[in-house]
């Protein structure tokens, strides 16, 4: 299924809503790129303002060729070189004009990529083509010797209202029956990230086609605190390891419940085998430390444990995916809560049995019930008589003839 980010993604500048100043500076760099005295732009602002589809429609508007290089995957020198070097060196399909977007710069961090950014840098000095790059915060330190080469311009947060008249539009082409208050209800949860918006709105209509405000209140309040949804697409849809561990900053479940939300959702989004493998290995090495916590009460590997099922999982994947996945409520937690019911009733019948035979509980659920339970399935009349005589009531009798 294709993602509604995706899908109303604007094909034309035209269609970028709330940020008409960045989109004027936007468009007269690409179209006025020669006479530009630095060849490189940077847009920056939070997540979900449009950035990417910004560059995307003037490029369009204009008839340019793209060329897209995410920076969370092409980190290092030499990626940097090969991937960017070749796209500013190569003549654009057609003759026609070209435009590379650098996207996620943020993701060029660590110790991993050394040179990256200083080889981006270089690659600027005398670009053949407009070049811009996206990133979140353009004022890091690692960045001081690219923004001397690039004019910055900022996408600002989107007003709630400018949310919701996308929304709405995007309700009336899929048909959906969708009161102003209720996508406005929305609008507002997402604190100006449309991204946010749309994917919220695609996964609460997946199953109906309107909404109520009390399916909105299965959404937290995104001013304060973000929703476990959200955490989880920090998570799986990053290849950034410092943009999954400060996924869950301000998310109020606990850390056990996290683990299970992650440990049902993970396949839904990761298709390929290896990807799996070396995610769910990273989410078994959390568990192993959660498991020393409550055997050991060491809680200085508390870190590991929420290290490993962030950034673990996220960089568990060689590449992000985007495709939908539509993440539901982990089924663990009812699936224990059965299991410890059904081993309360085997236990209130056990005690029972242990109180009439002076034996443990232990030695009675070990040695006695089986046999009790091939009594009860074979005779009615010996499961009536040892019935009333351990005063076994009705749902303890069905339990014990299953």
């Amino acid at each position: 299924m294709l993602p509604w980010t995706k899908k109303y993604c604007p094909a034309t500048a035209k269609g970028v809503a709330g940020q008409d100043s960045a989109m004027q500076r936007l468009r007269d760099f690409v179209v006025n790129f020669k006479k530009q005295k630095k060849k490189a732009l940077l847009i920056y602002g939070p997540s979900g303002t449009g950035k990417s589809c910004a560059v995307h429609a003037v490029a369009n508007d204009n008839g340019y060729e793209i060329i897209e290089v995410n920076a969370s995957d092409e980190r290092n020198n030499e990626q940097i070189l090969n991937v960017v070097g070749n796209a500013l060196r190569q003549q654009s399909l057609f003759s026609k004009g070209k435009v590379i977007l650098i996207d996620e710069l943020d993701g060029i961090s660590g110790r991993d990529d050394r040179g990256g950014v200083q080889a981006l840098a270089k690659l600027l000095e005398k670009p053949a083509f407009p070049v811009v790059m996206a990133a979140n915060n353009p004022w890091d330190q690692k960045f001081s010797s690219l923004r001397g080469k690039a004019e910055l311009v900022q996408f600002h947060s989107l007003n709630y209202l400018t949310v919701f008249g996308i929304l709405k539009r995007i309700c009336e082409t899929e048909k959906l029956k969708i009161g102003d208050n209720i996508l406005k209800s929305l609008a507002r949860q997402t604190s100006g990230d449309l991204r946010a918006a749309i994917n919220d709105l695609q996964s609460l209509t997946q199953q109906k086609r309107d909404l109520t405000e009390q399916d909105l209140e299965e959404l937290s309040q995104r001013d304060q605190i973000e929703s476990i949804m959200q955490a989880l697409l920090k998570i799986f849809k990053t290849t950034q390891a410092g943009v999954a561990i400060r996924a869950l900053d301000g998310v109020e479940e606990d850390l056990d419940t996290t683990f299970l939300w992650i440990d049902e959702n993970l396949p839904k989004e990761y298709g390929k085998p290896q990807d799996l493998y070396r995610a769910y290995e990273a989410l078994a090495k959390a568990d192993a430390f959660r498991g020393r916590i409550k055997r050991w009460q060491h809680w200085r590997f508390l870190v590991y444990v929420s290290d490993l099922m962030t950034a673990g999982v996220a960089l568990g994947k060689d590449e992000k995916y985007h495709n939908f996945a539509k993440y539901g409520p982990t089924t663990r937690i009812l699936k224990i809560w059965q299991a410890n019911m059904k081993y309360q009733k085997r236990k209130a019948i056990a005690a029972k049995i242990a109180e009439q035979t002076h034996a443990s509980v232990k030695e009675v659920v070990k040695c006695t019930m089986p046999y009790l339970q091939v009594i009860f399935r074979n005779s009615k009349k010996a499961a009536d008589e040892i019935s009333h005589e351990l005063n076994l009531d009705r749902e303890e009798v069905e339990w014990l003839r299953r």
